[in-house]
């Protein structure tokens, strides 16, 4: 008797668990029905809601034009969700998933978008910090992210978007190492300093840290009794910068 029971238990155990299944609302739609939901939860912000109904699309009906675009919609309700460690993997996923796409370079702007914000809480927003100051990594991401898009699809129509995002990350990149080697000059460190001037100058030509970099390279080589490249950074400096190099003889 008791193991009749114990039958009984499990078989109403293991109904529970299917009318679980049946309890899917999605069950029955059909993929554009799902889609449109989940559009209309992320257009209304609603980005997990979009992100579940999303996935109940790709597992349901994992062929198609609507699988592929879920896929695409999943990254950017995870970017809009603050999220991008997630918006990442899920551009990532569908460029693995579809190389030759025509909506390839979106993942990759999007990526780009992602790792622009990647590591900056929500509370930034509302109090904003120098991005410069910053682990650097991210920016790096980015930056490669939208140069692929400008080397591989220069026509594309995130192309001169991610053109402009270049040169704001490229002056982010130059400024995160100004910070560097001023931070080596109020410790003494006089060579490091220098070197990360030098740096900046080297690599990140045209930015705006270039004439801080001259300023900074020679002062830290007159610290170090390195005259003659002192003198060379200062006409550099003065060439090229004649009010910066004012400025920093007064």
């Amino acid at each position: 008797m008791r193991s009749v029971t114990l039958l009984l238990l499990f078989l109403a155990a293991l109904l529970a668990g299917c009318s679980g299944i049946d309890d899917d609302p999605t069950a029955g739609w059909s993929a554009s029905r799902i889609y449109n939901t989940a559009k209309d939860y992320l257009n209304s912000g609603n980005y997990q809601e979009a992100v579940k109904y999303f996935e109940a699309l790709e597992a349901r009906y994992p062929f198609g034009r609507f699988a592929e675009q879920a896929q695409l919609e999943i990254a950017y309700a995870y970017y809009k969700y603050d999220e991008p460690d997630l918006a990442i993997a899920a551009a990532d996923r569908f460029i693995k998933l579809h190389p030759r796409h025509r909506n390839v370079p979106y993942a990759y702007y999007l990526k780009g978008l992602a790792n622009l914000n990647r590591g900056h809480a929500l509370i930034d927003r509302w109090l904003p910090r120098d991005y410069a100051a910053n682990d650097a990594r991210p920016l790096v991401d980015a930056f490669r992210d939208f140069k692929t898009i400008v080397q591989r699809w220069p026509d594309s129509r995130y192309a001169e978007d991610a053109r402009q995002r270049l040169k704001y990350i490229r002056n982010l990149l130059a400024r995160h190492e100004l910070l560097a080697a001023d931070y080596y000059m109020r410790r003494g460190a006089w060579l490091a300093a220098a070197k990360r001037g030098a740096y900046i100058v080297e690599h990140y030509q045209g930015s705006s840290s270039v004439p801080d970099a001259l300023r900074i390279m020679a002062e830290a080589y007159e610290k170090l009794g390195m005259n003659d490249l002192a003198r060379d950074a200062r006409r550099v400096l003065e060439l090229n910068f004649p009010q910066q190099g004012k400025a920093g003889k007064g």
